[in-house]
């Protein structure tokens, strides 16, 4: 069975398909058919990352006219139009026709679906309304949300449009709530939470929408509701696409989420909803020059790896010191070799393998050898340089009384203070007397007091023993300073 544009059949999607009407917020008690709806939609999602909403007969006329239209108004060329409510058009610029109907038809299934979300995670159905555009808009002001139009064609192979099919292609999140999507000809493929990309609008129509959640969404409802991977295959059709966004003054946080039950994590903070678009932007901007890099300049890191990625092992890492080369030329060690040999066929260029006829590569194994020598002869000067660092860093922090006190003296009588910070600092003997200069952590009815020391414990600390009161505690020796001769009498016994 072939499907009418030329491609192969495929099984039927497996998201869930659930009427508009029947996720729609009312008025009155909740029917049996609503709990059914929103427990299949919302499944759906957690389960596959996207869900199938089908419109009424009325709004699917709408979303038919809009496609056909966006079809004519391109004339057969590649190329989209960013619609948005209240924009005034520019002059010379045209518009696709049906373009504000199609958007007030979406964007009320849009605000449908995320409600019915809401009441899935005991939330009022309207907790995200006060994040949303006003509805209907006031004058003079231009939506957030936004409802582009597009009309793919043939794989292009130029340089320039061969980038724009290579973006096309890379998975997307977007940064709004919700995303509804709707074409006259399957192509979008959505990653489900195991990893697994299937084309999720095969056997839909223009009457179908597949509903995408958003990192907005993700956000707002403190992960519990996932975020939709998807890509284009960039085939030939048209398409509606309808981000459900948040407006530029809100601020996106889980109180709503919070205040139902649900545990937060700390990384879930009240964000301005400007921001976090910003900070989305940055994130998909550092994606794209790295997709585009290659094509603009030679020496980057997709063409021209490191020395040390080609000598080792792509799976473990390790460096290929038990490098072997098969017949067709391509080399392999570690973890790679034993997959090559399991499946006798080069995974570079398919080739088969004869596990008889490897042979040692001599030359590779030299050079991963002598590399892997200077890496760990670097990792080894690196470390003895931060420790030498943190000895200095160290002695430097010490009192001076206190370097006084613990010299160190080579075998020829000269003093090593790099040897005097290795070791726990002792300046102090038990039944000796010390003045309590104390720190952040000793209580003030201590600091300034005159004390003897009763113990020495572990790690330069001290049992001490005020003199005027009697009571004890455990202080480190940078807290207790020695008292002048002249004020003292000795030691004094600890019986006193």
């Amino acid at each position: 069975m072939t499907h009418r544009h030329g491609i192969p059949s495929a099984p039927s999607s497996p998201l869930a398909r659930v009427r508009l009407e029947d996720v729609s917020p009312h008025d009155g008690a909740a029917a049996p058919a609503y709990a059914r709806a929103v427990g299949a939609l919302v499944a759906s999602l957690a389960r596959r990352g996207a869900a199938v909403l089908e419109l009424p007969a009325s709004d699917a006329a709408v979303v038919r006219c809009a496609l056909e239209s966006a079809r004519a108004f391109f004339r057969g060329r590649p190329a989209a139009y960013l619609y948005r409510a209240g924009r005034t058009l520019e002059d010379g610029e045209l518009s696709p026709a049906c373009m504000a109907d199609a958007f007030r038809c979406l964007g009320k299934a849009a605000r449908a679906a995320l409600s019915a979300i809401a009441r899935h995670l005991r939330l009022r159905t309207d907790v995200f309304n006060h994040l949303l555009d006003d509805a209907p808009l006031p004058v003079n002001e231009v939506s957030s949300s936004e409802l582009l139009v597009a009309y793919s064609h043939e794989q292009p192979q130029s340089g320039q449009e061969l980038m724009g099919c290579l973006r096309s292609s890379m998975p997307v999140v977007d940064r709004g709530f919700v995303t509804l999507v709707a074409s006259d000809h399957p192509g979008i493929e959505v990653c489900d939470p195991n990893g697994h990309w299937y084309l999720a609008d095969w056997g839909s129509g223009p009457s179908d929408l597949l509903l995408l959640t958003g990192s907005s969404l993700s956000h707002v409802t403190a992960g519990l509701c996932p975020i939709s991977r998807y890509r284009d295959t960039n085939e030939n059709r048209a398409s509606l696409t309808f981000r459900l966004m948040p407006h530029a003054n809100a601020i996106l946080d889980c109180s709503p989420i919070l205040a139902a039950g649900h545990p937060i994590r700390q990384i879930y903070q009240p964000i301005p909803a400007s921001q976090f678009m910003d900070d989305s932007c940055a994130e998909e901007h550092d994606v794209f020059s790295h997709l585009e890099e290659p094509l603009q300049s030679q020496g980057n890191f997709v063409s021209d790896p490191s020395l040390r990625s080609v000598l080792s092992d792509p799976l473990s890492g390790a460096f290929l010191e038990d490098a072997m080369v098969l017949q067709c030329g391509h080399s392999f060690g570690g973890v790679m070799l034993k997959k090559v040999i399991e499946m006798a066929r080069c995974t570079i260029c398919n080739g088969e393998v004869d596990p008889a006829s490897l042979f040692p590569n001599l030359a590779l194994r030299a050079v991963a050898t002598v590399v892997k020598m200077e890496d760990d002869r670097r990792l080894f000067h690196n470390a003895a340089l931060r420790k030498r660092r943190k000895d200095v860093t160290d002695y430097a922090d010490v009192p001076k009384c206190t370097r006084s006190s613990s010299r160190v003296h080579d075998e020829d009588g000269a003093e090593n203070p790099a040897a005097a910070v290795k070791g726990v600092q002792y300046p102090f003997v038990v039944g000796e007397r010390v003045l309590i200069t104390g720190n952040k952590r000793t209580p003030e009815k201590f600091v300034g007091k005159k004390a003897v020391v009763t113990s020495q414990c572990l790690n330069g600390w001290y049992l001490v023993k005020a003199l005027d009161s009697g009571e004890s505690t455990r202080l480190q020796y940078r807290s207790l300073r020695k008292v002048p001769e002249l004020q003292t009498q000795g030691p004094v016994s600890l019986r006193d």
